[in-house]
């Protein structure tokens, strides 16, 4: 079985310097990917100054809006919560969302970070996947904390034949790649298909290296970043497109 999936930090549904509403064109570009799965960071559920004050603001929150009919199963992971308005992860499927929970991985009281963690239910390899969406902090010494939370949660809810997606926006301004990620044989998507990390931010000209897509029990079939028209112009971030194949034999 072959999965499409994309990554991609929404910037809450606006262009790069916060100027235009752009979530309707964002809406437009992610149908045309005809993706699998998608994982969005920065994805608001509700803002109660916006739904007054854009005209084009959906009834409804960001996720059910994109989602429409293209991904009947979603989920949201709310992080970051004010008293007008909250935003955070989520997951837009194709596949049954059997299981989900969001836990809390903040390191600091100025970052409200999220590990949305679901179970999807594989139909055509009666298979559950496990798929992990983060949003990590802005410091490397938070992101080492939240590495070992990530890690931990693995270990103790995924076994090592499960097949497993972690992805997100990683804030990895430094290019380090968690060890002990190799000795659980979780890697990264762009490293293992082109031999080195992807460059997302920004998005008119891309320098460094934020988003992420990790597997374990897959084989990388492609792995792209998304530069060209419409995405050059939407968010801050490009979005990271990766096509992933099971590997045969028993993952259950």
């Amino acid at each position: 079985m072959k999965l499409k999936l994309l990554s991609y930090n929404i910037h809450k549904g606006f262009d790069r310097f916060n100027l235009q509403f752009v979530l309707h064109e964002i809406k437009r570009a992610l149908q045309e990917t005809k993706c699998d799965l998608l994982l969005l960071q920065e994805v608001v559920g509700e803002n109660k100054e916006f739904e007054k004050k854009l005209n084009q603001w959906p009834r409804v929150s960001q996720f059910e809006f994109l989602a429409d009919s293209f991904w009947p199963h979603y989920s949201y992971g709310k992080n970051a919560s004010f008293p007008m308005r909250h935003h955070g992860n989520a997951l837009l499927s194709k596949f049954p969302i059997v299981k989900e929970e969001n836990l809390n991985i903040s390191t600091n009281r100025f970052e409200q970070r999220g590990l949305q963690h679901c179970e999807i239910w594989l139909p055509e390899v009666q298979k559950t996947l496990h798929i992990m969406n983060v949003h990590l902090d802005l410091t490397h010494g938070g992101r080492k904390k939240q590495y070992q939370k990530i890690l931990q949660r693995v270990q103790e809810s995924v076994s090592k034949d499960a097949l497993l997606i972690l992805g997100g926006d990683f804030n990895d301004w430094n290019r380090s790649f968690p060890e002990h990620f190799k000795e659980e044989k979780i890697s990264e998507s762009f490293l293992a298909f082109q031999g080195y990390h992807a460059k997302t931010f920004p998005n008119f000209f891309p320098l460094f290296t934020l988003d992420r897509v990790y597997f374990r029990n897959f084989r990388v079939l492609h792995a792209e970043v998304l530069m060209l028209s419409p995405w050059n112009g939407l968010s801050d971030h490009l979005p990271l497109l990766v096509e992933l194949e099971v590997f045969s034999g028993d993952h259950s």
